[in-house]
């Protein structure tokens, strides 16, 4: 395996660095101070974000995104990654590749203003009884004529607040297999608009909960009474909505994964330096064998997982990457995030925890990526479940 980046990718990860480090952090502070993201702040990075090439850069060229391949969109997802998320995930959209799956139609309407920096989009799958067993999810769809009813309660909806419309997935039938009934799942496409003016009737957008990790980043509960949709606002077949999100959604965790490493290798940089600038008992801190040895581990714990992300990312376009590949890059990312965070702010001592730096934050942030897109328990099932199947297990 070739280990060098392209040309090509080199320029991403220089562009993308010099953006996070010159429009981005000068204003990670302000909004940890507030919770808060000035939405005329997002519109200034926005733009400078689209003059640099560097919105939507996930989407496929043919639908009018930057068209990067996987592995040099995760090179430019770790680099955005070491930023406050609010920050990245808002001002540097990156719009769900889902939206990809749609009719002409429906990419016009929904893919399109995203891609201009118009509106963002959110998905809707998380219940308050239904986590990681999506087929438990309560919240159902009827259908009624050419409409569809859309009836329950999705929770944990990030950056709902802001977009201009859902793609929520839910119950809207059963069918029985081998192993029991199942739940089929049909997608929709849920304005938060009516065209004629006001709210969708029936759906309704309520704050959140407030979040120790990735302030700024907001959450949303979203319910539905009675909310009347039209029928080409189905996302893919009724009744395979799962299949139209295993399609198009299959690198989030991989894209979990490289935002990982980007404030990993962040909280790395600085527990070296401070390790080299740090003297106590008339010697740099990093010459006792307590510290070097942290970074020591530090070092081969993020190249690890660097490496598993890399080799899955390089993997997906041609088909080869596998759900274990993938679970064990989220799963090591995530860990490695939360190891190396805690460590850095160890080296530091008590300045690790004051907000002068963003130790703290990143700290404080490494613990959700254990939980969403699938928890650590979720990752190690998928791995054991690859390991053992073969076997009759």
């Amino acid at each position: 395996m070739n280990f060098d980046l392209t040309e090509e990718q080199s320029a991403v990860v220089e562009t993308t660095r010099a953006f996070v480090e010159n429009e981005l952090y000068p204003h990670e502070a302000e909004v940890e101070r507030t919770g808060h993201l000035d939405m005329d702040l997002v519109r200034e990075i926005q733009q400078k974000a689209m003059e640099a090439g560097l919105y939507a850069a996930n989407i496929p060229e043919e639908f009018g995104g930057g068209g990067l391949d996987t592995l040099t969109w995760l090179l430019y997802e770790k680099e955005l990654g070491r930023a406050n998320y609010a920050l990245h995930w808002t001002a540097v959209a990156r719009p769900s590749n889902i939206l990809c799956a749609g009719t002409e139609d429906q990419r016009k309407r929904y893919l399109e203003p995203c891609l201009k920096g118009e509106t963002w989009d959110c998905l809707a799958m998380t219940e308050p009884g239904a986590g990681s067993d999506l087929r438990g999810m309560k919240a159902t769809a009827k259908q009624d004529g050419t409409d569809w009813i859309l009836n329950g309660t999705k929770h944990f909806i990030s950056h709902a607040d802001i977009a201009g419309f859902a793609i929520c997935f839910m119950k809207s039938g059963e069918v029985e297999t081998p192993r029991g009934t199942k739940a089929e799942i049909t997608a929709f496409f849920v304005d938060k608009f009516a065209e004629g003016g006001g709210t969708t009737p029936g759906f309704t957008v309520r704050d959140g909960y407030n979040n120790v990790s990735h302030r700024g980043y907001t959450n949303a509960v979203l319910e539905f009474d009675d909310c009347r949709v039209p029928a080409e606002n189905v996302l893919g077949e009724v009744g395979k909505g799962f299949e139209v999100a295993n399609d198009w959604l299959g690198a989030t965790r991989l894209q979990v994964a490289a935002t990982c490493l980007g404030r990993a290798d962040r909280a790395f940089q600085h527990a070296l330096s401070f390790a080299t600038e740090r003297k106590q008992f008339g010697q740099q801190i990093g010459k006792f064998q307590g510290i070097s040895f942290k970074l020591a581990d530090m070092a081969m714990e993020l190249k690890a997982a660097e490496l598993l992300t890399w080799e899955a990312g390089s993997k997906f376009d041609t088909g080869g990457c596998t759900d274990m590949d993938m679970a064990m890059a989220k799963l090591k990312a995530s860990e490695v995030l939360a190891m190396i965070a805690d460590e850095a702010l160890q080296i530091h001592g008590g300045m690790g925890l004051m907000d002068e730096l963003p130790l703290e934050r990143i700290w404080r942030d490494a613990r959700i990526e254990r939980i969403w897109e699938g928890t650590s328990e979720i990752q190690r099932h998928i791995i054991s479940r690859a390991l053992l199947r073969p076997l009759g297990g």
